[in-house]
């Protein structure tokens, strides 16, 4: 995929049982639009205007799962706006922690799971596409210990 332009900024976040030593890792099934219900995702959302990043993965976080979360290391993407979604929207990650609520299915998702982090993950559920090189790096820092 060619990025071309500046897409429109998406946030989300890998939530890990424990951000020293994580175990599992915390996936959300879409239930809208009709082209991804039933795919699972990271939760995040948009960055709306005159907000930034950080902001935004925290409002997001508490419209979606009603939680407040710890931020960890980005997960870093291969582009200047991290991981491109499609030709309209990049996405930049980080590893959290729940800090604060019990997740809950409270917007555009109908399931929560948590995973092991370990080679199932990928496999496990059905990953929205875009989301899926993010599993695999999200995979490979958390066996590295970059997470935190």
């Amino acid at each position: 995929m060619v990025q071309t332009g500046t897409l429109k900024q998406i946030v989300a976040v890998a939530i890990v049982d424990d951000l020293t030593t994580p175990t599992q890792l915390l996936a959300a099934r879409r239930n809208r639009p009709e082209s991804l219900a039933g795919l699972w995702e990271f939760p995040g959302g948009k960055v709306e205007p005159g907000e930034n990043e950080i902001d935004a993965v925290h409002r997001e976080l508490r419209e979606e799962l009603g939680v407040k979360i710890q931020l960890g290391a980005m997960i870093s993407g291969p582009h200047a706006q991290g991981w491109q979604l499609n030709e309209k929207a990049a996405m930049r990650m980080w590893f959290a922690q729940i800090i604060d609520g019990e997740p809950a299915t409270l917007d555009g998702h109908d399931q929560l799971a948590w995973l092991d982090l370990d080679d199932s993950l990928s496999e496990v559920v059905p990953w929205i596409p875009a989301d899926a090189p993010i599993v695999t790096a999200c995979l490979a820092l958390a066996r590295l210990g970059a997470v935190s």
